[in-house]
């Protein structure tokens, strides 16, 4: 009978150890739990850090898991399929809240619009498919950094520049505005990425209730924020839509 590998036995343990323990542990606590030598535990680490599995936070030294790996875990669900099965449901929202209609996906530290439905009246308008938006001035980009670990992770440690004068970029209240995020189960964009632009947004989850994107609105202040507030009926639009988009995901009822 063929052995197991040992070196990898050990990785896995560490990712198990990482991903069912505290959210970061140190090189000691990592070695005396899994039995090992420290040089013996830093060598795997070192090599799983550089594939991208951990992460270690520069200030502690401390390790946690790496955004390549939830995204190897994600990798059964292709973008295409995600955008086959929101195609009908943008098209409703599009047309419900009167609204430009968008699907994005965490790419390279941003959104990615993987799908855009034209707001429904005779305007000129741009096809977005394929651009890039900020993590943590859009709406969407909120909401995929409030319920993704990964790209929560991203934008805490990226550049979250000032766009517009209502732009949030300090750490602590960024924190706050993910944390309201997750409360509500939304997001919500006024004037932090254009001025005089407003968008809303709420996640698309898959079947293991995994956080796989984003579908949201978009327009001009004055209709979406005709108060300094969202209108409630758009914000259950976008929610429903959401909940239909996973739901034809396999995510269930939620």
């Amino acid at each position: 009978m063929a052995r197991n590998i040992q070196s990898l036995e050990r990785a896995a343990a560490m990712l198990r150890l990482l991903a069912g323990g505290e959210r970061r542990l140190g090189l000691s606590d990592i070695a005396s739990t899994l039995g090992l030598a420290k040089g013996t535990a830093h060598g795997i680490l070192r090599t799983l850090q550089a594939e991208g599995f951990v992460e270690q936070e520069p200030a502690s030294g401390r390790y946690q898991l790496g955004a390549e790996l939830l995204r190897l875990g994600n990798s059964y669900l292709d973008v295409h399929e995600l955008r086959a099965r929101a195609l009908v449901w943008t098209d409703d929202l599009a047309r419900s809240s009167g609204e430009a209609a968008y699907l994005g996906v965490l790419h390279q530290q941003g959104v990615l619009i993987v799908h855009h439905v034209f707001r429904p009246d005779d305007s000129r308008q741009v096809l977005e498919v394929g651009a890039m938006h900020p993590l943590h001035s859009t709406a969407l980009g909120k909401v995929i950094s409030a319920f993704d670990p990964v790209a929560h992770s991203e934008v805490l440690e990226g550049d979250r520049a000032s766009l517009t004068g209502r732009t949030v970029t300090e750490a602590a209240a960024f924190e706050e505005v993910l944390d309201l995020t997750r409360a509500r189960g939304w997001a919500l964009d006024l004037e932090e990425t254009w001025e005089g632009v407003a968008s809303l947004a709420a996640p698309v989850h898959d079947r293991r209730r995994m956080p796989v994107g984003a579908v949201g609105v978009t327009g001009p202040v004055e209709r979406l924020c005709p108060d300094g507030a969202p209108r409630t009926e758009l914000v259950t639009a976008v929610r429903d839509c959401a909940r239909a988009v996973s739901r034809d995901l396999g995510a269930g009822r939620f």
